[in-house]
């Protein structure tokens, strides 16, 4: 078994890979007291090879990372890869939810239609040439108003239409199952289980 130090301390998603990647053993980086690399990038690739050559540079071992965001077509993409800073530096997932809101109070709902985007990348070394990425994609729209308690960020306002449901009233494991993140992960681990 190989050790790989996940570019979070996010215990949830140190679940979800380790699940995935079982032949290896998910070490968070705050395990080796590293300091969380600045997301610089302009799109999810570059900050997720950001943050995964970070982690691989301080731990001397491989590393994954993960970038993921909201993207809505009437907002000409945005709030993109700034998702988690919409309403500025350290903003709560609160506040950047009312901020997408107001500015989509007057847009209507057939032109409502977004998607959640995340891309994983795996860099065997620090200096690897060749990272390997993958991405998931997760179709929706903007609903006028939050609903549902499961989740965190955007999901209350994300509709699902295949479950008629917004992704905060979605249990975790069917959430992980249909998520952006969880095809990424999917995808991720296809290329390193046949390592």
């Amino acid at each position: 078994m190989s050790s790989i130090v996940l570019a979070s301390g996010n215990p949830g998603k140190i679940r979800e890979i380790q699940a995935l990647l079982q032949n290896d053993d998910i070490l968070p980086q705050s395990q080796f007291n590293v300091v969380e690399a600045d997301e610089t990038g302009s799109t999810f690739i570059e900050n997720a090879i950001i943050k995964a050559r970070n982690a691989a540079r301080h731990c001397r071992l491989p590393a994954i990372a993960d970038d993921s965001g909201l993207a809505v077509d009437a907002l000409q993409g945005a709030p993109g890869v700034i998702s988690a800073r919409y309403a500025g530096v350290g903003a709560s997932d609160q506040a950047n939810l009312e901020k997408l809101l107001l500015e989509m109070r007057d847009i209507p709902t057939r032109q409502r239609t977004a998607r959640f985007i995340c891309v994983m990348v795996y860099l065997r070394h620090a200096n690897d040439p060749t990272p390997i990425i993958a991405q998931g994609v997760w179709e929706g729209r903007i609903l006028e108003a939050a609903v549902g308690d499961n989740g965190f960020g955007y999901d209350p306002v994300f509709w699902v239409e295949s479950q008629q449901c917004a992704s905060a009233q979605l249990v975790p494991a069917l959430k992980n199952q249909l998520s952006h993140r969880g095809q990424a992960l999917r995808a991720l681990s296809q290329h390193l289980n046949g390592r």
